[in-house]
């Protein structure tokens, strides 16, 4: 297992597969950027699944125990069940995000293929707030069937991500918890956060997870969950019941220290953090067509020289803006 500057090992590897989505967050996409002349990559400019499987059978050796894919909307990814059902051969943990307006279409298909869990994006549960949000004429109800699908295809335990932005959405912690209880499903409260340079992100539109916590404490008794490995991502808590809730908190509370995730971006771009200024051009080393142990000697050595922990320097107030977005790192 290869271990970075500081220590932590890499077991997670999120692979954006398309820059693209249908869309338009405003904490990720907003449209005034991402709008009709935008220019998105060329189909050769992403690496093709042959190229990906060829990547993650060079990487898992290192410690490799989950795969993320990621985007952009990865279910617009041409043939992207065919994907799945390559990757999913190695024998480690493969899962999804995904905003859910086409996984009624998918999900059946992907379960099929060998995906193992799903998780999707959804900010709220009425209308108004949901479009407001995704700046789409999509309905809750679209993504709630997607949800239903996964949950029928065995893509368990299907996790929902709620970015909770201060003076928009608060009032969905309540209601988002409170309709996936007693189903399995698990909602995930996340700080809005500053990834990319387009979303004008400002400290002021941050819900804090003690803040969310007493939204959630108004109605319920939480009692924290010990967390079954120390590189993830979300606080979970859990009623009497058993149901469970997860804060991930990378603003008030970062988690550089344990943090175990490298991305590939959906240009080719190995990335040693989620808010990283700069990625490394391994499209160009596969391109240029190395061994499999030439292709994974060269991870290892970016990833033993790898000492980011940006969230905790940003909480010394030394934030950077950066040049790459959500829609190509992915989540």
């Amino acid at each position: 297992m290869v271990r970075d500057a500081l220590g932590r090992p890499l077991r997670d590897l999120r692979i954006s597969v398309i820059d693209r989505c249908n869309f338009r967050c405003r904490y990720c996409m907003p449209r005034e950027v991402f709008g009709p002349d935008h220019s998105y990559l060329e189909r050769e400019e992403i690496l093709s699944f042959e190229e990906l499987n060829q990547l993650v059978t060079s990487i898992i050796p290192l410690g490799v125990e989950k795969i993320r894919l990621t985007g952009g909307e990865p279910l617009l990814r041409r043939d992207f069940p065919k994907l799945v059902e390559i990757l999913s051969s190695h024998g480690v943990e493969l899962a999804l995000t995904t905003n859910g307006l086409l996984l009624e279409r998918y999900a059946k298909e992907l379960a099929e293929a060998g995906l193992d869990r799903v998780t999707v994006s959804l900010d709220a549960l009425d209308d108004e707030t949901f479009q407001l949000m995704t700046d789409t004429n999509a309905k809750v109800s679209d993504i709630l069937a997607g949800i239903d699908a996964a949950v029928a295809a065995g893509l368990s335990p299907v996790k929902i991500n709620t970015v909770v932005r201060k003076g928009v959405n608060e009032h969905a912690v309540l209601q988002l918890f409170n309709h996936f209880r007693g189903s399995g499903v698990i909602v995930r409260f996340i700080e809005y956060m500053d990834v990319g340079a387009s979303n004008n992100w400002s400290r002021g539109e941050v819900v804090t997870g003690s803040e969310i916590l007493e939204i959630l404490r108004s109605e319920h008794h939480l009692e924290p969950i010990i967390p079954e490995n120390d590189s993830q991502v979300a606080k979970l808590w859990q009623t009497q019941d058993g149901d469970k809730v997860g804060l991930i908190t990378s603003i008030s509370e970062p988690f550089c220290g344990d943090c175990t995730r490298g991305r590939i971006s959906s240009e080719g771009r190995f990335y040693t953090c989620l808010f990283s200024d700069i990625g490394f051009d391994i499209k160009s080393i596969i391109r240029s067509e190395p061994s499999e142990d030439e292709l994974r000697d060269l991870v290892s050595f970016v990833w033993l020289n790898r000492a980011d922990r940006y969230s905790e320097l940003r909480d010394e107030g030394r934030r950077i803006h950066l040049p790459i977005e959500m829609s190509h790192i992915g989540g």
